[in-house]
């Protein structure tokens, strides 16, 4: 698998930009995506090294839209901690 089919995008929100402070960035990553692989792929395209890798899997929700039900597409997040002094300008995109 390709680094960037693996890694699917940066989650931008008030909670992922304040963890920026500690060296952390979340991603979406492929549901069969590896802490391993997301270490790898995460450590070529940005060319940073990793400390630590977290995954979570998100359950997809059972919504109704405009009265019908549906249900929200399941995800993996990866929390990804860097070394100290290093960091991934998430705004820019890939080098």
């Amino acid at each position: 698998m390709d680094n960037y089919d693996l890694i699917r995008s940066p989650v931008v929100t008030e909670k992922s930009t304040n963890l920026v402070s500690q060296n952390k960035y979340i991603f979406k990553v492929d549901v069969n995506a590896t802490k391993a692989q997301v270490k790898k792929a995460i450590e070529e395209i940005f060319e940073v090294t990793v400390a630590k890798v977290n995954t979570i899997n998100i359950a997809g929700k059972v919504k109704r839209f405009r009265g019908i039900l549906g249900k929200r597409k399941s995800y993996k997040k990866a929390v990804v901690t860097l070394n100290d002094g290093q960091n991934i300008d998430v705004t820019v995109g890939v080098k």
